[in-house]
């Protein structure tokens, strides 16, 4: 979200948002020296809400929702969404106390925009209203955009934001960064939404796992686990998402459920309590020796989500990338490579030039036979 602030050295109304590649800010508006101070901070502090509840439609939307009924989340999410027309009507002609009693709305990002609105009547500045009402049109356009894939301009700062739905478009782009490079390309974090990174990220896990099964002779889902024996890796997630595959999810489903879920860890929803008591009593036998007042809790190894529920998009991308990386290293132990194609005269070359360049080869040769795998199967991700 864009989080905006006050230079009271400048007079100055400040908009800061980031971005995969860092910060950026911009001044939206300068006052008066003689303003209110702590007036402005208030004028600040509700646009920053207001963006927060902008955001929060793209990173809630409606259509990820498990039903659209009336009163359901999904039908409060739409209604929320559809909110954005209210937002410049509130920031106009806020709700104003009257007899001591004073209006509140059920929607965040209309309650929010009245609050700016009435931040906005205490200073009694035309010129920063219509100012801040030009800002408004632009964070709302922003989250537009994001919606859309087009994540150019203020719409940026979706790469660092988990959601729990993926646009096509960005799958799309994600796909066509990891045909160019199947390891992950840093482009895959600083231009496409995570979510959408880590579905097509999905499918190339299952192609770079199948490459590494048929030399190993291990099973897909057991890839991850098996080259975490060669170089320490973040395993559980990559083999849970090719269980999920293998038992017929598509790479949307598996990721947006993970993401989802570990969202609504984060809003302290218990989204699973079927799949909690199974846990629960999966460990039932050992599970008194970890109770008691001096109990550390990450010494349990009981997680609620297997994503860090604040982060959980970029958290399963970097995973899922690693499980990649990880199926090379046990293509590349398996893998006989033709002596007799070596590099020229060995005696020109040191040991490091000698392994360098081999497994220069090797991620070459991996990656050719992911993008035929990938290309293969290219209907699921579709």
């Amino acid at each position: 979200m864009t989080r905006y602030s006050i230079d009271p050295e400048r007079h100055e109304l400040i908009a800061t948002w980031e971005t995969g590649e860092g910060g950026l800010a911009t001044r939206i508006a300068a006052v008066p020296a003689g303003t209110d101070t702590a007036a402005l901070m208030r004028l600040a502090r509700t646009l920053t809400h207001l963006s927060e509840a902008a955001w929060r439609t793209y990173t809630h939307p409606a259509s990820a929702a498990a039903s659209q009924d009336p009163n359901s989340e999904g039908w409060r999410r739409a209604a929320e969404r559809k909110s954005f027309d209210e937002v410049p009507g509130a920031i106009v002609q806020p709700n104003l106390p009257q007899d001591g009693m004073l209006d509140v709305e059920y929607s965040p990002l209309v309650e929010s925009a009245h609050r700016a609105g009435r931040a906005l009547h205490a200073l009694d500045n035309a010129d920063l209203t219509d100012t801040v009402l030009a800002e408004t049109v632009t964070e709302l356009a922003a989250v537009e955009n994001a919606e859309l894939g087009d994540l150019a301009g203020r719409a940026r700062q979706a790469v660092l934001l988990s959601r729990e739905g993926a646009s096509p478009v960005q799958v799309a782009a994600a796909d066509r960064l990891l045909e160019q490079d199947p390891f992950g390309p840093t482009a895959l974090f600083i231009e496409i939404d995570p979510t959408a990174a880590a579905v097509a990220a999905a499918h190339w896990l299952a192609a770079a796992a199948e490459v590494a099964a048929e030399a190993s002779g291990h099973s897909p889902a057991a890839v991850p686990f098996e080259a975490d024996n060669i170089e320490a890796l973040a395993h559980e997630t990559p083999t849970l998402v090719l269980q999920l595959l293998e038992a017929g999810a598509s790479p949307y489903d598996a990721v947006t459920g993970l993401v989802r879920h570990a969202l609504h860890i984060a809003d302290g929803l218990l989204s699973d309590p079927a799949g909690l008591r199974e846990q629960l009593e999966d460990i039932d036998d050992t599970l008194a020796q970890y109770t008691g007042p001096d109990t550390d809790p990450e010494d349990t190894g009981l997680r609620l989500t297997p994503l860090d529920p604040r982060r959980p998009a970029p958290d399963l991308l970097e995973d899922l990338l690693a499980g990649i990386h990880g199926c090379w290293l046990l293509h590349e132990e398996y893998d006989e490579l033709d002596d007799e194609d070596d590099f020229g005269d060995d005696e020109d070359r040191d040991d490091g030039e000698q392994a360098g360049q081999q497994q220069d080869r090797s991620r070459s040769d991996f990656a050719h036979l992911v993008r035929e795998v990938a290309a293969a199967h290219r209907n699921r991700l579709i």
